[in-house]
C-alpha cells in the first residue's frame, strides 16, 4: 500500500514539473492558490540567480572562471594602461560573470513576457507555459546560463551596460509603488484594528511608527551634511540633500491636505514617512557612488571620524597607517560589491520582490498596475467542490487554480517585472560597473549617481501625483 501511494505522489510530482498540470503542495501546507505559488516560485528562481551571481563576486571563482576559453580575452578593460593582463581578468572576471548570469536570467523572463502577452485565463494553453513545465523552464535558464558564459567580449558588455542602467532605473520606480502598496496596506490594517479594537494602542503604534520612519529620515540628512559635504565643497551634494529634504517636506505636507484627505482618505503621514526614508536611501546611495573622495568617504573614515578624539594622541601614527592602507599591492587587486548601499538596496530588493508574489488582493495598488486592463478579478469559490484539489489522505494535494475565469495578474507584466529586477541585480552587484571606466574608478560611477537620485525625484513626482490626482480630475475613478 506504502509503495502504491508513493508511486502515486511520484507521478503526480512528474505532472507538475514535466506537464501542465498544477502545482503540488504538502498535506501541512495552508490553503494555496495557483496565482501565488506560480509568483512565489518565480521569485525563488531569480533569488537563486542573485545568489549565484553573488558566488561569481567570491574569492577564488575568478580562477575557475579564468579556464573558460576566451573569457579572459580582450574585451573590456583590456585597453586600461599600466595594467597587466592577468590583472584585469582577476580585477574584472566577477563583473563579466555576473553580467552573464543576469544575462541569462533576464532573457528568460522577457521570452516568458513575450510569450504570455494577452493571457486571459488559465484555459489560455500559454498559461500552462507559465504555470506548470518547471522543469523545462528551470533546464532552459541553465541552458541560457551557460551558454551566455561563451558570448565573445566586444559590444556586448558595454551594450548590456547600457540595457542594465535603464532597467535597473525603472525598476527603482517600480520599487515606489510596492513601498507604497505595502504602506497603504499597513495604514489600513491598523486603522482597521483601531476602530475594531484598543483604539489607544493601535493609534499610538501608528505614530511611533511614523515617528521613527521620520526620525531616521532626519537623522540620515544630518549624517550626510555631516560626513558628504564640506565647508566650501561638494556643492552637489548639499544640492542632493537640501532638494530631496524640500521635496519630502512638501509631499508631506500636501498628503495632509484636507482636499487631498477628502479625495483620498487613505493618504497619510505614514505613507509619506515611507517614502521620506526611501528618497533618503536613494540620495545617500547615490552620492556613494560619487568619485570625489572628498565628498564621498568610505565607511572606514567616517567611523574613524567618530572615534577621532579617542585617537587623537596617536593621529600622525594613524594618518600613515591609512596611508599604507590605501595603496594596495597592484598583483592583486580585487574588486567588492558589499558596501553599505548594495546590501541595503539588496535588502529592499528581496523584500519587495517577495512581496509582490504574495500579495493577493484586488485592491492593493499591485494588482492595479500588474493585472489586465480590461480583466476584473474574480476569487473563485475555494470549496472541496469547486476546486481543483487532489484528496488522496496523506499525499500531496493540487493547489487551487482561482484563475479559470480571468487572470488574477498580468502575466506578461509580471515577467517584464523579473526582467527589470534582473537588470536591476546585475547592476547593484557590479557597482554599477562601466566597461569604459578608469581602473582606477571602478568603485564610483558617474551614471549610478545621476540614476538614483533621477529616480528619487520621479518617485517623489508620482507619490504626489497620485495624491493631487484625484483633487484635478474628480470625475475619474482613481479606486
Amino acid at each position: 500500500m506504502g509503495a502504491a501511494l508513493g508511486t502515486c505522489a511520484v507521478a503526480q510530482w512528474a505532472q507538475c514539473l514535466c506537464c501542465s498540470a498544477t502545482c503540488l503542495a504538502c498535506r501541512c501546507c495552508p490553503h494555496s492558490k495557483n496565482s501565488i505559488v506560480t509568483r512565489v516560485i518565480y521569485a525563488f528562481i531569480l533569488l537563486i540567480g542573485t545568489i549565484i551571481s553573488c558566488i561569481m563576486l567570491s574569492p577564488g571563482v575568478e580562477q575557475q572562471l579564468k579556464r573558460i576559453p576566451g573569457f579572459c580575452e580582450g574585451g573590456a578593460g583590456s585597453s586600461i594602461p599600466g595594467v597587466a593582463v592577468h590583472v584585469q581578468c582577476e580585477t574584472f572576471v566577477g563583473y563579466k560573470a555576473v553580467y552573464r548570469v543576469c544575462f541569462a536570467m533576464s532573457v528568460c523572463f522577457l521570452a516568458f513576457s513575450l510569450i504570455t502577452i494577452n493571457v486571459r485565463n488559465s484555459r489560455d494553453p500559454r498559461a500552462a507555459l507559465h504555470n506548470s513545465f518547471w522543469f523545462f523552464k528551470i533546464a532552459f535558464i541553465i541552458g541560457v546560463t551557460v551558454g551566455a558564459f561563451y558570448i565573445p567580449e566586444g559590444p556586448f558588455t558595454r551594450t548590456w551596460f547600457i540595457v542594465g542602467t535603464c532597467g535597473a532605473f525603472f525598476f527603482i520606480l517600480i520599487q515606489l509603488v510596492l513601498l507604497v502598496d505595502f504602506a497603504h496596506s499597513w495604514n489600513e490594517s491598523w486603522v482597521d484594528k483601531m476602530e475594531s479594537g484598543n483604539s489607544k494602542v493601535w493609534y499610538g503604534a501608528l505614530l511611533c511608527v511614523m515617528g521613527l520612519n521620520y526620525a531616521l529620515s532626519l537623522t540620515a540628512i544630518v549624517l550626510m551634511y555631516h560626513f558628504y559635504t564640506r565647508p566650501e565643497e561638494c556643492a552637489l551634494n548639499k544640492f542632493f540633500i537640501s532638494f530631496n529634504m524640500l521635496l519630502c517636506i512638501g509631499a508631506s505636507v500636501i498628503s495632509m491636505l484636507s482636499k487631498v484627505q477628502d479625495s483620498q482618505p487613505r493618504s497619510g503621514l505614514l505613507q509619506s514617512s515611507v517614502i521620506t526614508l526611501y528618497t533618503m536611501y536613494l540620495t545617500w546611495s547615490a552620492m556613494t557612488n560619487e568619485p570625489d573622495r572628498t565628498c564621498n568617504p568610505s565607511l572606514l573614515s567616517i567611523f574613524q571620524q567618530i572615534a577621532e578624539p579617542t585617537l587623537a594622541p596617536v593621529e600622525n601614527q594613524t594618518s600613515v597607517i591609512i596611508i599604507e592602507a590605501e595603496e594596495p599591492e597592484p598583483s592583486s587587486p580585487y574588486l567588492q560589491w558589499w558596501d553599505a548601499q548594495s546590501v541595503v538596496g539588496l535588502a529592499i530588493f528581496v523584500l519587495c520582490i517577495l512581496y509582490s508574489s504574495i500579495r493577493s488582493s484586488s485592491t492593493s495598488q499591485v494588482n492595479k498596475l500588474i493585472l489586465v486592463s480590461k480583466d476584473k478579478v474574480i476569487i473563485e469559490d475555494s470549496s472541496p467542490g469547486s476546486s481543483s484539489e487532489v484528496e488522496d489522505g496523506s499525499g500531496p494535494k493540487r493547489v487551487t487554480d482561482n484563475e479559470k475565469e480571468f487572470v488574477q495578474y498580468n502575466y506578461s507584466f509580471f515577467h517584464f517585472m523579473l526582467f527589470l529586477a534582473s537588470l536591476y541585480i546585475m547592476m547593484t552587484l557590479t557597482n554599477w560597473y562601466s566597461p569604459d571606466a578608469d581602473y582606477s574608478d571602478m568603485g564610483s560611477k558617474w551614471p549610478a549617481v545621476w540614476v538614483k537620485i533621477s529616480s528619487s525625484w520621479v518617485c517623489l513626482t508620482i507619490y504626489v501625483w497620485t495624491l493631487i490626482a484625484p483633487v484635478i480630475f474628480p470625475n475619474r475613478d482613481f479606486a
